[in-house]
């Protein structure tokens, strides 16, 4: 078994969340990108919508942080936690912070970014998460039929780069083939200093037969820095002397990066 790494030269439209159709509160985008220097300002526009049928809500906005594990999931923490965090840079009007929508009804909230005049992490890109969340729980119903209490909370993600920051480069560190789970382990890092997402494409060759079996593609997204593991799950393969070609594309055709590695499945 082998493994042989080439480097050519050459990262929701909205979130809707709802319990049985009754409550629900939609937010859009689910992301917002801002880009401006040191001492500038940025603002964008979010909407919040209340998809309730009959319930009023009763809504906050406040601010947290989060970050990527190593399999790419979201992990959240209080503003202003991680050395990454920009919620302190955060602002929205007063009105905005605390506001009630009737069913149906829809809101604009301007969401305003300031960035200090000077940054002592030296880092080119940082985050925070904008949450909107329901004050005033209601009655509702789950699947089973029980009463229950309905309290919503949905989180925006927010983004902001200088705009110094256009490094882009994904480089793959392994990549691993496990036959008790018949699976494909790709480790791959953002060593550039902006965000970075993408697609993992996955081709198995049987180098016997010639035959070739494409998987579906896969969409990540990293930050700075990330480490990440992938698992690539594999079908049911004839036995045979195989070849995987993992290409991890992230933009035009000078931003790729391709692993291949050898392996026996049997």
């Amino acid at each position: 078994m082998k493994i042989r790494v080439v480097t050519f030269l050459l990262f929701m439209v909205s979130v809707l969340c709802k319990i049985n159709a009754q409550t629900g509160v939609s937010v859009s985008p689910p992301r917002l990108y801002f880009e401006s220097d040191l001492g500038r300002s940025n603002t964008q526009q979010i909407t919040i919508t209340n998809v309730s049928v009959k319930n009023s809500l009763d809504l906050a906005v406040s601010l947290g942080d989060w970050e990527y594990d190593g399999k790419g999931e979201n992990m959240m923490y209080p503003a202003n936690t991680l050395p990454t965090s920009c919620a302190n840079w955060i602002s929205v009007k007063k009105e905005d912070s605390y506001f009630t929508l009737a069913p149906g009804e829809r809101k604009d909230i301007d969401v305003t970014i300031t960035v200090p005049n000077t940054l002592s992490d030296k880092l080119a890109a940082h985050t925070a998460v904008l949450y909107v969340s329901q004050m005033n729980p209601v009655d509702d119903v789950d699947s089973k039929g029980a009463n229950i209490k309905v309290s919503i909370r949905s989180g925006i993600k927010l983004f902001h780069k200088l705009s110094s920051a256009n490094i882009k480069k994904i480089e793959i560190q392994n990549l691993v083939y496990d036959k008790s789970k018949n699976r494909l382990s790709l480790f791959f890092e953002n060593q550039g200093n902006v965000w970075i997402d993408g697609k993992v494409y996955t081709d198995l060759v049987n180098t016997e037969t010639g035959k070739k079996t494409s998987l579906d593609n896969v969409i990540f997204y990293t930050m700075p820095g990330n480490k990440r593991e992938m698992d690539i799950v594999l079908p049911s393969l004839e036995k045979g002397k195989y070849t995987a070609s993992v290409m991890i594309d992230y933009g035009d055709a000078n931003n790729l990066e391709v692993g291949e590695l050898n392996f026996n499945y049997e």
